[in-house]
């Protein structure tokens, strides 16, 4: 029997009620498939931070290191500046680790109801592929003239041809695993230098697929696109704003942010992913039991996929697909009154039968 050694980081807000969920399909998921676990809890988020002014101890990254995974549920609370949850934990081990790949995959499942209209279940399936470690999330730039008529704020975006290579790299290989197909997301009109040069990548690395279908919007019709016509895109590349954003858009056209998972990806896997859902720790419902778990449970089909479980990786997708499609079963934000434990189980039950179909 395979064990994989996995950090957890529930974090804040909804992040205790929807991990231990994801941790309960998974241990199901890993019986059927004669796969074990070795969960180890770290209580770092912003309670920490409350306490003693770090969102994770000194040594945090050291104590990550060894594992396979970690498995994290959401940062951010209020009472704690997001920019000081988000710089004290999550970007640190996307950075140190080299997790340049934030994969979030979009698919309309059955008995979701999208916004958009007309659209099956199926005919929405796309991937955003965000570039996670420098772009427009730098610590480039600062503050003058603090509480005066003067007082100006200076932000840099950081764009370097390994980053770009390297994510677009990335977002041509996955397509021809899929639909071969690499929309890219720029605003070249209106960003002067940086945007230029990431066309000029994207034109370059097309030379290198050939058999890839390519092309390339402006974030603003791009984001008018996924509304209108999200059947469109297969693989869509994006710098770390834009595909941030994008991702919770496409999210929202399926039906949820409750329904989007994410993998921050080391994919040459010198250092452990990290896999979490896209939602954040949404204070206003923490508590209520009522979280979509769903969103946390995929993220962790996308851990075991990454560790090279496929099929326990889909036995867990077919069970949540299977789970949606019964009507009833799904939380508030699809219309539902399922709790959170609810859907869990719900999930957790349907394995063994998918496992055995």
């Amino acid at each position: 029997m395979t064990c994989y050694k996995i950090a957890v980081i529930e974090g804040d807000g909804i992040g205790h009620e929807v991990v231990p969920e994801g941790l309960r399909v998974l241990e199901a998921a890993g019986r059927s498939h004669d796969l074990s676990f070795s969960w180890q809890h770290f209580d770092w988020g912003c309670q920490t931070y409350l306490k003693t002014g770090r969102m994770m101890p000194e040594d945090g990254l050291d104590q990550l290191r060894p594992f396979d995974a970690i498995y994290l549920g959401a940062v951010g609370y209020p009472g704690v500046p997001d920019h000081a949850s988000l710089w004290g934990l999550l970007i640190p081990i996307r950075r140190a680790f080299q997790q340049y790949v934030n994969l979030r995959p979009v698919r309309l499942l059955r008995g979701v109801e999208s916004p958009i209209k007309n659209f099956p279940p199926g005919e929405i399936d796309l991937c955003i592929v965000r570039e996670n470690n420098e772009g427009e999330y730098s610590e480039v730039g600062g503050r003058l003239y603090r509480h005066s008529d003067g007082e100006l704020a200076i932000q840099e975006a950081v764009f370097t041809r390994r980053g770009c290579d390297r994510i677009m790299r990335f977002a041509f290989d996955l397509a021809q695993s899929r639909k071969c197909h690499v929309t890219s997301a720029t605003k070249s009109n209106g960003i002067i230098h940086t945007m230029p040069f990431w066309d000029e990548r994207f034109s370059l690395m097309t030379q290198n697929f050939p058999d890839i279908r390519a092309d390339q919007y402006h974030i603003d019709i791009l984001a008018a696109h996924f509304v209108k016509h999200p059947d469109w895109f297969d693989v869509v590349v994006a710098s770390n704003l834009f595909g941030d954003i994008l991702s919770d858009l496409a999210a929202a056209v399926v039906g949820s942010i409750g329904m989007a998972p994410a993998a921050n990806l080391n994919p040459e896997r010198q250092y452990p992913s990290m896999f979490e859902p896209v939602h954040g720790s949404a204070p206003d419902i923490a508590g209520k039991g009522i979280a979509n778990p769903v969103a946390q449970i995929w993220s962790g089909a996308m851990m075991l996929s990454h560790l090279g479980e496929l099929k326990a990786a889909a036995t867990v997708e077919k069970a949540v697909a299977a789970v949606l499609a019964r009507p009833g079963v799904c939380t508030p934000d699809l219309g539902g009154n399922a709790s959170t434990r609810d859907v869990g189980d719900a999930i957790a039950q349907e394995i063994s039968v998918v496992a055995e179909a």
